[in-house]
């Protein structure tokens, strides 16, 4: 294992704690197939014990993902633990992930246990796992700021009693990279069976350093697993980014001297699919998967680049999946193909009457919009990612008329359950009538904390648009993201695919960050 860094995905478990991010289970599955692809070695599919519907997507992702390890998080009681097993058990390659917090603050302020007592637990935990999966890892919650001759004893006691991976978790991104890789490095020098698993680290951007702490802890420290997600994404700053640490490993593999086995060509689809599944949007300057992050608008910047593109850039653009937008197809695209592009972007529907449903939809999209895009065939699948008899609510129809100097107006049908309804009301604009007319009959009471629209391809006013919504109600909040040429209809597709998920209501129980 000296020279291979695992890369350990945690965007449909530590990712989906952002709030809003939820996800449904046929959402992670694809999401997870995307992740099978970009060749993650292992995949933290949630948080199997935290409710039914994150049990059956763990399943789910068991039941599919062949060719990397699917993990499950679990607290370190008997309960939690069994839960996972049972929801791994179908994965050709399982790992239990199993957690309790070691630093003093935590312990008394959160757990209300003495250490001795988590001592205890964390060791059963851990034998208990070992009975049930070969694979398993032990994170102490907290473990950056818990105390270091604590810590060496309940890592000793774990990895006696089984544990294959220890993680280190930074888990209020309070770390500085040199002192976070000389605390890995100094536990490792004390705790005499430190060689007999892999050391992890799991880092936060709290303070904008869960890259750098992250390959401190490989390089100055001896870790050989990062814990990373997709975009950043994760609860309050995020989490280490993939592929950040993945294109620094790769490009200075002169200084950190380890293989990845990352398909990195698949980078920026993933960020793609992510991105739009979340509705948690890029920024155009972050790094590997930006949209400025290949862009040079210097004239002598420019001039360097088509010189030498060395001059000015240090990975290529093609190398992480970037390309020029290609139109795949048109109205007069057949059913084959369709499915073929699908299956070529690492979109597969679970039966032929989700195809047909989503080729309905892809021929409607066609006949409005002359050139169609991979990022469009992604938009129109994940639009309707539940199935039209699992949404509480459906849009129908709509039509708003908007003049200068009157106040704009709307009319919308949609389904509730079964029922139909249709609604009227005015607004400061076309969205703002629209949202109202539906709020005037479900009555949700939930507040609007953020309206998003961005542009799913670029360069062209005939771009689908894509809306976030982002809804909080009673502590809970929920993002619905709705796609469609027309802006006013995305909204209202947005607005009620966050009212379903406020109508799902699925209880989480919060997890080790």
């Amino acid at each position: 294992m000296a020279d291979q860094l695992i890369i350990f995905d945690t965007t449909l478990r530590d990712g989906e704690q952002s709030p809003g991010a939820s996800m449904t289970k046929d959402e992670k599955l694809r999401i997870a197939r995307q992740l099978e692809r970009l060749r993650v070695d292992v995949i933290e599919a949630g948080f199997a014990a935290s409710s039914n519907g994150d049990f059956e997507a763990v399943k789910s992702i068991a039941d599919h993902i062949r060719e990397s390890t699917v993990c499950s998080l679990a607290r370190a009681n008997d309960r939690d633990i069994s839960r996972a097993a049972e929801a791994l058990r179908s994965a050709p390659r399982s790992r239990i992930h199993t957690f309790i917090a070691t630093s003093a603050l935590h312990m008394e302020k959160k757990l209300r246990m003495t250490p001795e007592q988590v001592y205890e637990q964390a060791r059963l935990a851990v034998r208990f796992a070992r009975n049930l999966c070969a694979d398993i890892e032990f994170s102490p919650e907290d473990g950056y700021r818990s105390d270091p001759d604590f810590l060496c004893r309940v890592i000793e006691a774990v990895i006696d009693e089984g544990a294959t991976t220890i993680n280190l978790p930074d888990t209020v991104g309070y770390a500085v990279p040199e002192l976070y890789g000389s605390f890995i490095l100094s536990l490792r020098e004390r705790i005499p069976n430190a060689d007999k698993a892999v050391w992890s680290v799991h880092c936060h951007n709290d303070l904008g350093m869960a890259v750098a702490n992250s390959l401190a802890g490989v390089k100055l420290g001896g870790a050989r697993q990062v814990e990373c997600t997709i975009n950043g994404l994760g609860e309050r700053a995020g989490n280490c980014s993939l592929e950040e640490v993945v294109m620094a490993v790769r490009t200075r593999r002169d200084y950190f001297g380890l293989q990845v086995n990352i398909d990195t060509t698949q980078i920026v689809p993933a960020s793609r699919m992510v991105s739009q599944t979340t509705g948690f949007v890029v920024q155009p300057n972050k790094a590997v998967v930006g949209a400025n992050a290949f862009a040079h608008a210097s004239g002598i910047h420019q001039d360097g680049v088509l010189k030498a593109r060395d001059t000015y850039e240090i990975m290529r653009a093609e190398d992480v999946g970037w390309s020029a937008n290609r139109i795949v197809l048109g109205k007069l695209s057949g059913r084959n193909a369709f499915k073929q592009r699908l299956q070529e972007l690492g979109i597969e529907l679970e039966s032929e009457a989700e195809i047909n449903a989503a080729f309905a939809r892809f021929k409607d999209l066609a006949d409005r919009k002359s050139e169609i895009f991979d990022e469009d065939i992604v938009a129109l699948v994940g639009d309707e990612s539940v199935t039209s008899e699992r949404e509480h609510y459906r849009l129908l129809s709509l039509s708003q008329r908007s003049e200068t100097g009157e106040r704009p107006q709307a009319d919308v049908a949609f389904s509730v359950g079964e029922r139909e309804h249709h609604a009227h009301s005015q607004g400061n604009g076309p969205v703002d009538a629209v949202l109202k007319a539906i709020e005037s009959v479900v009555e949700s009471g939930a507040e609007l904390v953020l309206y998003s629209v961005n542009a799913i391809t670029s360069g062209s006013t005939e771009s689908q648009g894509e809306v976030t919504v982002r809804l909080q109600l009673g502590g809970r909040v929920v993002n619905g993201v709705g796609a469609d040429p027309d802006i006013v209809v995305a909204s209202a597709k947005a607005y009620l695919a966050a009212l379903n998920k406020l109508h799902a209501n699925l209880d989480r129980v919060a997890a080790q960050g």
